[in-house]
């Protein structure tokens, strides 16, 4: 009688992993894990009892897992969604896209928000092959028509990125929160991802060319305390939970033509980061550590191409803010005074 078996060897059960590294200063806690995120594969093998002798392996697959391994190759321009892209880091990632060539689609809640995104993107780049829907994250029924939209005016998507997300603009203890800024926190950052990551990677599988998501982090990430936004920093670490268990489900599941990524904008001077700046300490290290969208965008932008230009079936976590980089910003403030006062007088 044979019976199903767990055992930690590496011809049975295969765990494959890389545990992230964290550096030691993150004052404001904009600073993300350094490492890649970990991956697991697991194997079944049928055990022997009494005189029995049945050896198989079974790795864990679905019903779409050989249709994925064939997939047509991924060569640009790139179709790019992105949420929460009619300002900040959002839009400024949607221009530097444009500026490549790539086809971009835009979402948010507001539909005037969207609609003066699409004419300033329209302007700034000379480009038309951007577009925009209404979408509220946290609706499913509006995710799946985004999906629809997407699919009507671009048949399919390469790169989605999940960048909405919320503070409710508050910078205040936990105790002094209301229950809607704490429902709108949770339901934007968390759920909302939860819905956005489920339907992008259901439309990749059915597509011949696959598909990438990346997921934004965020203050919080690495698992580090955020005093004063801790909705915030505890749904932003979530997201880094969130992508590890899907990329295993993926591997689990012998998917290989769609992944699942970190991506790590660090510090950025978007209303949400600048709505914070009124203490000591915020004022010193944003001027310290931040930069502006577009500048983060041009750095991100080429890095995110790379991956499905190269081929790469592995998941990723791109940064934008490393340690060595703080470590080397802030040294020079301390040492020549570099950066004081950039954005915010400090006292």
């Amino acid at each position: 009688m044979a019976a199903i078996t767990l055992i930690p060897t590496a011809s049975l059960v295969e765990f494959r992993s890389s545990k992230p590294q964290l550096f030691n200063f993150n004052p404001l806690h904009f600073c993300t894990p350094i490492g890649s995120p970990s991956t697991a594969a697991y194997r079944f093998k049928l055990g022997s009892f009494g005189n029995s002798k049945v050896s198989t392996e079974a790795a864990l697959s679905s019903s779409f897992s050989s249709d994925n391994k064939k997939t047509d190759p991924m060569v640009p321009p790139y179709n790019v969604l992105i949420t929460g892209g009619s300002k900040g880091i959002g839009y400024a990632l949607a221009k530097e896209f444009l500026k490549t060539g790539d086809n971009v689609l835009i979402c948010s809640r507001s539909a005037d928000r969207v609609d003066s995104a699409l004419e300033s993107l329209r302007n700034e780049t000379g480009k038309q092959h951007v577009w925009g829907t209404k979408c509220d994250v946290r609706d499913s029924e509006d995710v799946k028509s985004l999906v629809a939209f997407a699919k009507q005016n671009l048949k399919y998507i390469d790169i989605w990125i999940n960048n909405a997300g919320s503070n409710a603009y508050s910078y205040k203890p936990l105790v002094e929160a209301s229950d809607e800024d704490l429902i709108e926190v949770v339901t934007t950052n968390t759920l909302g991802l939860m819905i956005c990551c489920r339907e992008a990677i259901n439309m990749m599988l059915s597509q011949p060319r696959g598909g990438h998501v990346f997921n934004i982090d965020g203050a919080g990430s690495d698992g580090r305390p955020t005093p004063r936004f801790a909705a915030y920093g505890a749904t932003k670490r979530s997201v880094v939970h969130l992508t590890k268990s899907l990329q295993a489900e993926l591997e689990m599941q012998d998917v290989k033509t769609v992944l699942v990524h970190n991506l790590s904008p660090g510090m950025v001077t978007t209303d949400l980061l600048m709505s914070g700046a009124n203490t000591k300490q915020a004022k010193f290290f944003i001027n310290i550590l931040a930069e502006p969208p577009d500048v983060v965008a041009e750095y991100l932008v080429p890095n995110i191409r790379s991956i499905p230009t190269s081929g790469s079936t592995k998941p990723t976590y791109i940064r934008f803010l490393t340690g060595l980089k703080a470590y080397s910003q802030i040294f020079s403030r301390i040492a020549f005074g570099a950066r004081r006062n950039r954005y915010v007088l400090e006292d």
